[in-house]
């Protein structure tokens, strides 16, 4: 069985491995594959031709049921379904119709690797995919924005990389529905990963200038970060619907509703990695809602980013925020102190 501590090491070799050589044979020679199970049953026709739908959701490998799709178009939702249905069949050419062959790039933020072109991940996957077990599944669980860009969230499960990997993932579609931008946002110690060394190396370029977002989404994304940037929780909790809920998949914590947001926000935005000094990167998302990306508070440091979703609701009130980064960017008291934040006051 692989220990859970080799799913970023694995994870990490082979983006940075496939990032540097730009070729499935490199890949190989860099030993960074282990003998597994037979690909899993299903087609390697491309998305929309014969062999499944045009979405590819026929006989999904996954419970349709977990994905919550209240917050985006049906025309993201089945395109979603079908990339992580060809996924979890390891299909690898169907992956790849997903992708636009012009004008691609995919980043692991938490692990600082990029791929910068349609050939660069398409070499990786066919280099990969035949070489996880027939059980390794990845499937989304959120899906929020349209077909201009999205928020997705979703689960490797530990046969692709030895551990269970819980991402929140920014994706931007081109005219013709063809993913352009898809950046990673995974917590490394909820992992049980051991830390990235942020340095020199990590990317400067995240092509944060392609967006293709509602401008609904991007107008309250804007403004709640810019109310968070400046401590002020008062006006952040007054962009938030009455039963709004907070959620910090990486410290651990759930708030609900403006009052007990408001309590939370007076005592947490000034530790906070996406709290006082964050700034907007890049937004994506429908009317209903979508995301944005921000680069981490200065004390934060070495996090350089992390991600929020956001829902909205028909009066343009955020309804549910979800925030992701890696929290072992962060020390062990520093995030103790990130989880602790939630508790209420006492009385007396």
């Amino acid at each position: 069985m692989t220990h859970p501590t080799q799913h970023a090491t694995t994870r990490r070799t082979l983006l940075r491995t496939g990032a540097a050589a730009g070729a499935a044979a490199a890949l190989g020679a860099a030993g960074v594959f282990t003998a597994g199970t037979a690909v899993a049953a299903g087609t390697s026709s491309p998305a929309g031709t014969a062999g499944g739908t045009a979405g590819g959701t026929a006989g999904l490998p996954y419970p349709p049921a977990v994905v919550d799709t209240s917050h985006c178009t049906a025309e993201v939702a089945e395109l979603l379904r079908g990339f992580f249905a060809a996924k979890s069949r390891h299909d690898v050419p169907r992956v790849m119709s997903y992708f636009s062959r012009a004008n691609t790039v995919y980043i692991d933020a938490n692990l600082g690797t990029a791929l910068m072109s349609w050939q660069q991940v398409n070499d990786l996957f066919t280099a990969y995919f035949p070489k996880v077990p027939a059980t390794a599944l990845s499937y989304p669980v959120r899906i929020v924005g349209d077909m201009r860009s999205a928020a997705v969230e979703f689960v490797d499960t530990p046969p692709f990389f030895g551990a269970e990997l819980r991402a929140l993932s920014p994706i931007v579609f081109d005219g013709q529905g063809k993913i352009t931008r898809w950046v990673d946002y995974w917590d490394g110690r909820g992992a049980l990963t051991p830390p990235t060394v942020i340095g020199g190396a990590y990317p400067t370029d995240f092509k944060d200038s392609e967006q293709n977002a509602h401008p609904a989404v991007v107008e309250a994304a804007r403004a709640l970060q810019a109310a968070f940037a400046a401590g002020d929780a008062a006006a952040a909790v007054g962009l938030m619907s009455a039963d709004v809920v907070i959620e910090d998949l990486s410290a651990h914590t759930r708030v609900c509703g403006r009052l007990q947001a408001q309590r939370y926000y007076a005592r947490a935005l000034g530790r906070l990695p996406y709290g006082i000094g964050a700034a907007v990167l890049h937004t994506e998302g429908g009317r209903r809602g979508g995301g944005y990306e921000w680069s981490a508070a200065p004390g934060a440091a070495p996090l350089r980013r992390g991600h929020t979703c956001i829902e909205l609701d028909n009066a343009g009130k955020v309804s549910r925020l979800t925030v992701i980064y890696d929290a072992n960017q962060l020390s062990y008291p520093a995030y103790q102190s990130q989880v602790g934040l939630a508790a209420e006051a006492p009385l007396s």
